[in-house]
């Protein structure tokens, strides 16, 4: 399991404090909205390279943990 402060954060100062992937100024939205728009990760990847696989992985993960989480 993953520290989700090592992948996303927010900050005031930073898109006022949507939360984006550490280290980069990409909301964690926009990468929802890709694969939600039937995208797949690499396209997300291809056109945000400042988010590496594993932040975005990682983030997938665990949102899907937050949702099993959720339900059970």
């Amino acid at each position: 399991m993953a520290d989700l402060r090592t992948i996303v954060h927010s900050d005031p100062d930073i898109h006022s404090g949507t939360p984006v992937f550490v280290g980069t100024r990409v909301p964690v939205r926009t990468l929802l909205d890709y694969l939600e728009g039937g995208d797949p990760l690499e396209e997300f990847l291809d056109n945000f390279p400042s988010v590496t696989r594993e932040q975005a992985v990682a983030f997938l993960e665990e949102a899907g943990r937050a949702v099993l989480a959720q339900i059970v």
